[in-house]
Parts: structure tokens; sequence; C-alpha cells
């Protein structure tokens, strides 16, 4: 079963910019490819998607800010975030999933402050 590490999570200050990315452990171009995230006392929400063919979607608080892209070469997903707003701290948690398959990562913290 495919296994996900995200990284490239920190602090960053209003305005920044954080590029995540999601490495996993095996060829990923058959999946569907997520980000979420979950801030304290809140539920984990969808922040942008990537499907197998390249078509992408986001959440309405994050659209033209966040880009979501996949490099099936590395077996890695990327979200590239710009304009960063303290709402958006939060740990952020990657998703692969296809047919009855649904893998996690473990999460990376991003938290937006001056």
């Amino acid at each position: 079963q495919v296994q996900l590490v995200e990284s490239g999570g920190g602090l960053v200050q209003p305005g920044g910019s954080l590029r995540l990315s999601c490495a996993a452990s095996r060829v990923i171009s058959s999946y569907a490819m997520d980000w979420y995230r979950q801030a304290p006392g809140k539920q984990r929400e969808l922040v942008a998607a990537i499907q197998v063919g390249g078509s992408t979607n986001y959440a309405d608080s994050v659209k033209g800010r966040f880009t979501i892209s996949r490099d099936n070469a590395k077996n890695t997903v990327y979200l590239q975030m710009n304009s960063l707003k303290p709402e958006d701290t939060a740990v952020y948690y990657c998703n692969a999933h296809r047919l009855w398959v649904d893998v996690w990562g473990q999460g990376t913290q991003v938290t937006v402050s001056s």
C-alpha cells in the first residue's frame, strides 16, 4: 500500500508563501490526490484536489492563492500556497485515493503569524 510523507510546513508571516510536498512510496499516477487541512477545534476540510488526468479544484477560501500540482515521475504532489493568511494556519494532510483505497499522510504544520 502506498505511504505518504508531507513536508514543507513551517512558520510564515502573513502574505508569505510556502510549498508543501507529499512524497509517495509508490507510483501514484492512478490515484486522485488531495490536500486537506485541520485547524484546532475545527473539522478537517478539503483544500485542493487533483485528478488522475490533471484537473483540479479548490476550496473557495484558497482559490487564486493556492495551486496543487503533481509530478508522477517523482511520485510527488505539491501545494503552492501564496498570500498566506492567519486563517490558513492548520495541519495540512495529503490524501491518495482510488477505488477502495484511501491513504493519509501524517500531516505538516503550517502557522501564519507575525
